[in-house]
């Protein structure tokens, strides 16, 4: 077979049996990503056009409201539902949900029978906040479901291929958008909606499938599971706020979406103010050029790097690595922007290549280290305080970014010359977050034990 014959020649040292495991969580992935990626486009450029980007640092803000009941909601459903059932159950909302903004995309704006504006305006704060949720929860259970079945010798190997197949996805979702002017923004929201029932379909084969040994391989975890109690949605904040490696890793986390959010509003406002993307279909299409440019950029680094990095070098170069090449990249905008006499087009695509490198390293290096991150640890910890980190914790520092670019939102030069300082400033405390969370990982991995 084809397919199996390039993993075989990128993951040599992977099994048949891993190849078959993996290859199918990377097919679920690949519907999971790309619907992602295909609906950030159009998050924005529905939003910039229906309510104004000038209210987008406040969207991000009080998206943080939103996140913060659904993980209580999510917390909750993990003691509920078998780990593969939240796919069905959640999976299932959002393609319902998506398929309902397809049909609400389409009513006429103009007319005799045009739709109220402030009906549009509200719409647009809905579906903002339904694809931003859709981007945490999803995200965060299959990366949760992943670590619950994985050791972390066998990640190393193989969770290179997860993230390649969600990069092939994070092409394709963009290339559609791109496309916005063709297909329009109806039947875009028609394929985010068949990406996540496609997601239920793989999962259940999955299921199906696997031996039961290779759902069990995770011996602590399962050694811990056995012993606990079924505990509330507040015992991951609990255990976020008492265990200092668990911190760790919120604070990697987070403190890359701070820096991510403030550049990516940069990037935003510095196109819609070009005559060529001022529509919300040339928005979304530019949108649509990044996100392939980003994801062709992670894929090749996956295909190429990533697995030999993080074998060769360990986790600590790898969590490394991402916050040093981006704040060299923040700190060459920086100085175009302050000494460089350029033109906002230029600037743009400075920016554009900023952000480049902050999706491909997140994608391709940053998400797979960050996911083994979880391997040594308990079930409350890899669902629920996993949970809060990347939904509460992701939301929060967003808001936080949001709230500096609500600030500095004014004038462009205010937004790029402060925003750009206090990314950097940012940056030095990621690289401490990312020292100690790599030296503790290591000391677990050997001990054999878990946080928990």
């Amino acid at each position: 077979m084809f397919i199996y014959r390039i993993v075989r020649f990128f993951w040599s040292d992977l099994t048949d049996q891993e190849i078959k495991k993996y290859g199918l969580l990377s097919l679920a992935f690949f519907f999971t990503i790309g619907g992602y990626w295909l609906l950030r486009p159009l998050k924005d450029g529905v939003f910039f056009n229906l309510v104004g980007g000038k209210y987008q640092p406040i969207a991000k803000m009080l998206s943080l409201v939103v996140v913060s009941v659904l993980v209580m909601i999510y917390s909750k459903l993990v003691d509920i539902f078998e780990k593969h059932k939240l796919f069905y159950l959640l999976c299932s909302i959002y393609a319902v949900l998506f398929a309902l903004v397809a049909y609400l995309i389409g009513l006429p704006t103009t007319g005799p029978n045009a739709t109220n504006p402030t009906l549009l305006k509200i719409s647009g704060w809905i579906i903002y906040f339904l694809i931003e949720s859709f981007g945490s929860i999803i995200v965060a259970l299959f990366w949760s479901f992943t670590a619950s079945i994985s050791d972390a010798k066998t990640a190393k190997k193989a969770f290179p291929l997860v993230v390649a197949g969600a990069q092939i996805g994070a092409i394709m979702g963009p290339g559609l958008a791109w496309n916005a002017n063709f297909f329009g923004l109806r039947l875009l929201f028609l394929f985010a909606s068949i990406s996540a029932l496609m997601i239920i379909f793989i999962i259940r084969h999955f299921m199906k499938v696997m031996p039961k040994e290779q759902l069990e391989v995770n011996k602590q975890e399962i050694a811990s599971e056995k012993k606990s109690k079924k505990t509330g949605f507040m015992e991951g904040a609990k255990l976020l706020f008492t265990r200092p490696y668990l911190f760790g890793i919120f604070a990697v986390v987070t403190i890359y979406e701070v820096v991510g959010t403030i550049v990516d509003y940069q990037m935003k406002m510095q196109a819609q103010a070009l005559p060529q993307y001022a529509t919300k279909e040339g928005l979304t299409s530019f949108l649509g050029i990044f996100g392939m440019s980003a994801n062709s950029l992670a894929l090749f680094m996956a295909l190429l790097g990533t697995g030999y990095i993080m074998k060769r070098f360990g986790l600590r170069f790898c969590l490394l690595t991402f916050p040093i090449t981006l704040g060299s990249a923040v700190a060459i905008l920086y100085s175009f922007y302050t000494w460089g006499n350029v033109s906002a087009g230029f600037m743009l695509w400075m920016t554009f290549g900023v952000m480049m490198i902050a999706k491909g390293l997140s994608y391709a290096l940053n998400n797979p280290s960050k996911e083994m991150m979880y391997i040594p640890t308990s079930k409350d910890a890899k669902f629920k305080t996993k949970g809060w980190i990347d939904m509460f914790g992701s939301r929060s520092s967003k808001a936080i970014g949001a709230t500096f670019n609500n600030a500095l939102k004014n004038t462009p030069h205010t937004l790029l010359a402060y925003g750009t300082l206090l990314s950097l400033g940012f940056i030095g405390l990621w690289i401490i977050a990312a020292i100690y969370v790599s030296g503790k990982f290591k000391k677990l991995t050997e001990s054999g034990q878990i946080v928990e």
